[in-house]
């Protein structure tokens, strides 16, 4: 199989969000994507991995995955590791239709099919922009979008109305960060007892609305240091949450070992850490009950199974991440339906249902709570044809710039 083109696509609707379009000398197109800081991985895919991929005679997902490592940025999700990723999922994609396959086969087989889900919630707007986790990157309000898809703006003044739209809906898991603006406040050094109460409050809400039964997952973005962090999870342990996520740095493996050494609750991290050596320690140290693996941040799908492998030698279930885009979602849906260790994944309904289907056709469909997988060939997502005005596409070739 070789590569005679590639091409990347930007739009104004997502800015925060990059495709890449892989053809081979067939004619056969693979579909790839980044999620943020795309600007930098635009041009590290058209000024260095081009001309990897075009001077290979027979690329396949994991020979690229070796040749594209680079020398330095490695150990971190930068914007050679994000583009790595987004080549290894058009790869796949490539490998699938060529054999007639969808990714969940050509991983193994499935394992559990349908998966479960659970919402993140987040409005329409949520990191569009710009490469920023932080509450002015939330899209706080809105206007694209009708005022009940905007859940991250119900987490925070409506959570009781929020958990009973998604238990209508058949959701059973729901994700909410109400800590964040503090710990923007203090650095993560330090919450108020009032502060504590506020937060806690929307939590049990929550509760009190839907009850136990809804898995809660409450996620800190990794922007607390250990003493606070401690407090925090020690009020919640009434509420009894799915799991706590990255309530710490997930570089920091000591302090999360410690962390998980002073709490029952379940804590869940990963999306941040880079391929099996990123996963490593913290599985060794006990600290993790569930790898949140993001698919594309780590490097690909070659990289990110092996990485499910590695979760499962410590009975380490995965919850691959995706609050980014609809390829990544297809992807990781895939993967996880295809791993004995699938635990659940993540998805946004304010992203399906709006920017979503403004851009590709073939994502796999939610209903219930549940992820379906169809049978088209790859991972089944497409660019449509009528993509929103301003959309800037660039090529190259293996003959040169188109």
């Amino acid at each position: 199989m070789r590569i005679v083109e590639l091409e990347t696509v930007r739009t104004p609707t997502h800015p925060n969000l990059l495709f890449v379009r892989l053809r081979d000398d067939e004619g056969v197109v693979g579909l790839g994507e980044a999620f943020n800081g795309v600007a930098a991985v635009d041009a590290y895919l058209h000024e260095t991995a081009a001309d990897v991929l075009f001077a290979a005679p027979d690329v396949s997902p994991e020979l690229c995955a070796q040749r594209l490592t680079p020398y330095m940025g490695f150990q971190g999700a930068g914007a050679e590791t994000r583009g790595n990723g987004a080549i290894d999922l058009a790869l796949w994609d490539l490998l699938g239709k060529k054999a007639g396959l969808p990714l969940t086969r050509l991983l193994g087989g499935p394992v559990r099919t349908p998966m479960p889900i659970y919402n993140t919630c987040a409005g329409s707007g949520y990191i569009r922009d710009a490469a920023r986790q932080s509450s002015d990157n939330w899209g706080l309000p809105s206007e694209q979008a009708p005022q009940d898809l905007e859940d991250l703006d119900a987490f925070l003044h409506r959570p009781g109305e929020l958990a009973r739209s998604l238990w209508d809906e058949g959701v059973r898991g729901m994700k909410i960060w109400p800590f964040d603006l503090e710990a923007e406040r203090t650095h993560g050094t330090e919450i108020s007892v009032e502060a504590l109460a506020h937060c806690i409050g929307i939590v049990e809400a929550v509760r009190a609305e839907v009850g136990l039964e809804m898995s809660l997952m409450i996620e800190l973005h990794g922007l607390w240091h250990r003493p606070a962090a401690e407090k925090i999870i020690e009020a919640l342990v009434p509420y009894q949450p799915y799991w706590i996520e990255d309530p710490l740095r997930s570089d920091a493996t000591d302090a999360f070992a410690r962390l998980a050494a002073s709490t029952d609750l379940p804590i869940a991290t990963g999306e941040t850490c880079v391929g099996r050596r990123g996963f490593k320690p913290l599985l060794e140290s006990g600290a993790v009950d569930v790898a949140t693996v993001d698919i594309a941040w780590t490097g690909g799908l070659t990289e990110a199974r092996k990485v499910a492998t590695l979760a499962d030698s410590y009975a380490v279930p995965i919850a691959p991440h995706d609050c980014t885009g609809p390829v990544t979602l297809a992807c990781s849906a895939h993967l996880l339906s295809s791993q004995p260790n699938g635990l659940v994944q993540e998805t946004v309904r304010a992203f399906l249902r709006t920017w979503y289907r403004e851009l590709v056709e073939g994502v796999p469909v939610v209903e219930d709570g549940l992820i379906h997988l169809g049978d088209a060939p790859g991972h089944g997502v497409s660019l449509r044809d009528d993509l929103p005005t301003g959309t800037w596409v660039s090529r190259v070739s293996s003959h040169g710039s188109g």
